[in-house]
């Protein structure tokens, strides 16, 4: 029988059969495109006494079909080898044979981001199923607020309890609200033994206190330092958290991680860069104090809901055949929160089981913001070896001795005899995250995570790729992390802002993947960053065309597209259908319900014509100069009405007017023609030319039945304000009007 070290710790699964289906439908699409497009450009060498149609509608519609034909070329990248993975966690070999671990848990505003949800996560990071001395638990505080701190404190004495519950029983769901609220947790052998019971009756009982210890706490409002500070003013501060008394429990089994508050100086004259500054100065001070080799990133919001989440990705890192090259094992996002109609696509099914996939079948996921094990030398470059100009480094990793020490080291922890940081290295650490040590250094450019674009992580991940890393990408059933969704609209869409204009940066800074990424990395790899980057632009230009060029056409009976008994009809109806099946073939072989696929189109609509706009105009503004930079934090407090409506499958239409009003714009100027378009069908009997623009207007308004809906027929707090209502019926009847009259005066 072989031996476990002679038996591999990972499989690939090649998607054979999907991948046949995947490119056997790329070729044929591809041919329908060939066809429209020879369509389009034939109308274009007619005589103009010839053309039926005005030039200027038609040039903007073909414009839009190409850019959506360009768009889904780059998609098809991800279809080309889509692959999953298989650990064997159980291979590894001894536990003192594995690698220390920094944990990185970052956190803006409680108000925002409560604190006792974010105290679960570090609770649950604390209990990940790894040696707890090499485990290096860090919060990143980044509004520097007292009640974060005191819930660490509180955090601390809470886990003496919970640690070693987890580890007697071997509680797989290691979240203590998670645990305690679920009635289905019966993992272990004793899970109904009077001992077992009335040991989790005490845990929840400490945990009740713990609660209400960390509410209370943050009735202080005051922030940390002397005097008066704000979430964008203030000293550091970093503490290592710890507590002596054992509280009666034994000392082998209250082995605790170590746990690090940290807080950087904020001053209102120097750019924080936002998480990507923060994780920055997490690199810098954790590595005088643990140093670790590899890094997990959680957001505060995404607790481990899997133990051994550490020791899957290590199947990874200890493979010999890609461990050298390997930066990051990119683990799903998922949600505990989600719904089973899901309204608002919370769950972003498409990226996490079918574009990541793909992404892993070439040369790994994209750098996802959470739930990934990184090594730290991809971040901060290959260990230093003697002969290094030290004025060199210092250019590159700023002043600190000591930090350039700890690149030099074989990742030692800076802790004395009796486990404890000295003074020194604290006072060190205090330097690394001060506001000023990063200035005319490589941090944000070269080191680290990059400042260049508010989506970090793509940008980062896509960085690290062409300089010749890889990643992987796993997606056991047990979901590893478990976060909480967007469940209202207006959180959904001002989320949605944030990813468009971070993704439009890198497409139109120098590391446009398109341009950056061919000579550096593989061109289908590049096709994928490509797509990520521009999708929220080339798509937000053409679905507004589609929305309103064919409508306003079609009341002045203007055709765009072929008659219903013209050949070409096939091509653009072959189109339609073939991108839908595809997109509901994707939907069902991922387990999900037609009605998934439905709600999917549904928001893709909705953030296309919103979001996406406005990220795209935000990223131009800002290369501009006329904007800076900036990040909304999104909401992470439930509100039990919002919760309410998204359960049972109601959109929530208290947003944002920006939001609402293109939205209620499009589907009143879509009824308008629909109208219109069928009146003039039966009046005139030109059907057959129109039926092409009233379909696209039917289509629009039966996908998007649940906007008219909280426009007529919802009375809750939820539907769609009269005075919003009001301004859109304004608004559109100024859009047909403007419209009419351009059309008209291409006609003259």
């Amino acid at each position: 029988m072989a031996s476990s070290s002679s038996l591999p710790l990972h499989l690939c699964h090649v998607h054979k059969f999907t991948m046949i289906i995947n490119r056997s439908h790329a070729l044929l699409h591809s041919i329908a495109i060939a066809f429209l497009i020879y369509y389009r450009v034939s109308f274009l060498f007619q005589e103009s006494r010839a053309r039926t149609t005005p030039i200027i509608p038609w040039l903007v519609v073909f414009a839009s079909e190409l850019l959506l034909s360009f768009i889904w070329l780059l998609g098809r990248a991800y279809a080309w080898r889509p692959v999953s993975r298989t650990v064997f966690p159980e291979r590894l070999p001894n536990d003192n044979k594995l690698p220390a671990i920094d944990v990185f848990i970052c956190t803006t505003n409680p108000d925002k981001e409560p604190t006792v949800g974010v105290m679960n996560t570090l609770l649950s990071a604390m209990a990940l199923d790894y040696p707890p001395d090499k485990l290096h638990v860090y919060l990143s505080d980044d509004g520097g607020y007292p009640t974060t701190l005191r819930g660490m404190r509180e955090a601390w004495k809470f886990a003496r309890w919970w640690l070693p519950f987890c580890r007697r029983y071997d509680i797989k769901t290691r979240c203590p609200e998670a645990y305690l609220n679920s009635r289905a947790e019966s993992d272990h052998a004793d899970s109904k033994s009077s001992e077992f019971m009335a040991e989790r009756q005490k845990i929840k009982e400490q945990y009740e206190l713990f609660k209400e210890r960390v509410m209370r706490s943050g009735e202080d409002s005051k922030l940390i330092g002397r005097g008066v500070h704000t979430a964008r003013d203030h000293p550091s501060c970093i503490e290592v958290i710890q507590e002596h008394s054992k509280e009666g429990l034994q000392e082998d089994q209250i082995k605790m991680p170590l746990l690090v508050y940290v807080s950087r100086e904020k001053r209102t004259s120097h750019s924080h860069h936002f998480k990507a500054g923060a994780v920055n100065v997490l690199l810098r001070v954790s590595a005088v104090l643990s140093n670790s080799p590899y890094i997990l990133m959680l957001d505060c919001d995404m607790y481990c809901n899997d133990p051994t989440s550490a020791r899957q990705a290590m199947c990874f890192h200890f493979d010999p055949q890609m461990s050298s090259s390997l930066a990051f094992v990119q683990f799903p996002q998922t949600f505990h929160d989600i719904s089973k109609n899901d309204i608002y696509d919370s769950e972003v099914r498409s990226a996490y089981t079918i574009m990541w996939p793909g992404l892993d079948g070439l040369r790994g996921p994209v750098l996802s913001g959470t739930n990934f094990y990184i090594k730290r030398e991809a971040l901060c470059g290959n260990s230093i070896q003697k002969g290094f100009d030290l004025r060199e480094l210092k250019n590159s990793f700023g002043p600190s001795n000591e930090f350039i020490k700890s690149l030099r080291q074989d990742y030692k922890p800076n802790v004395n005899n009796d486990g404890e940081f000295s003074n020194m290295f604290l006072e060190e650490a205090k330097v690394l995250s001060s506001c000023s040590y990063e200035d005319n250094t490589a941090w944000g450019k070269e080191v680290g995570f990059l400042y260049d674009a508010v989506a970090e992580d793509y940008l980062t991940g896509f960085t690290l790729q062409c300089k010749g890393w890889i990643s992987a990408y796993v997606a056991p059933s047990r979901p590893q992390f478990l976060g909480t969704s967007t469940t209202n609209l207006n959180d959904l869409l001002t989320q949605g802002v944030r990813w468009g204009s971070g993704l439009v940066d890198v497409a139109i800074s120098r590391f446009c993947p398109l341009l950056y990424g061919p000579p550096r990395t593989s061109f289908l790899h590049s096709m994928c960053y490509a797509e990520l980057s521009l999708f929220p632009l080339l798509y937000c230009l053409p679905l507004w065309c589609f929305a309103t060029i064919p409508q306003i056409c079609l009341l002045n009976g203007i055709p765009l597209y072929p008659e219903v008994s013209d050949p070409y009809f096939s091509v653009f109806l072959f189109i339609f259908v073939s991108a839908l099946s595809k997109h509901l073939h994707e939907v069902l072989i991922t387990g999900r319900p037609i009605r998934k696929w439905v709600n999917e189109q549904r928001i893709w609509m909705i953030k296309s014509v919103t979001c996406h706009l406005y990220g795209s105009l935000d990223a131009i503004l800002k290369k501009l100069g006329l904007r800076e930079a900036s990040f909304l934090t999104t909401n992470k407090v439930a509100d039990d009405e919002q919760i309410k409506l998204y359960q049972e499958g109601k959109f929530d239409f208290r947003a944002s007017t920006i939001f609402l009003a293109p939205l209620v714009t499009i589907i009143l100027v879509n009824m308008a023609s629909f109208a219109g378009g069928v009146v003039r069908t039966m009046v005139v009997g030109d059907w057959k030319e129109m039926f092409g623009q009233v379909f696209l207007s039917f289509y629009i308004i039966v996908m998007n039945y649940g906007i008219i809906e909280g426009m007529i027929v919802r009375k809750d707090k939820g539907r769609i304000p009269h005075s919003v209502i009001g301004l859109c019926v304004a608004f559109s009847l100024i859009l047909l009007s403007l419209g009419s009259l351009i059309i008209t005066w291409t006609l003259l």
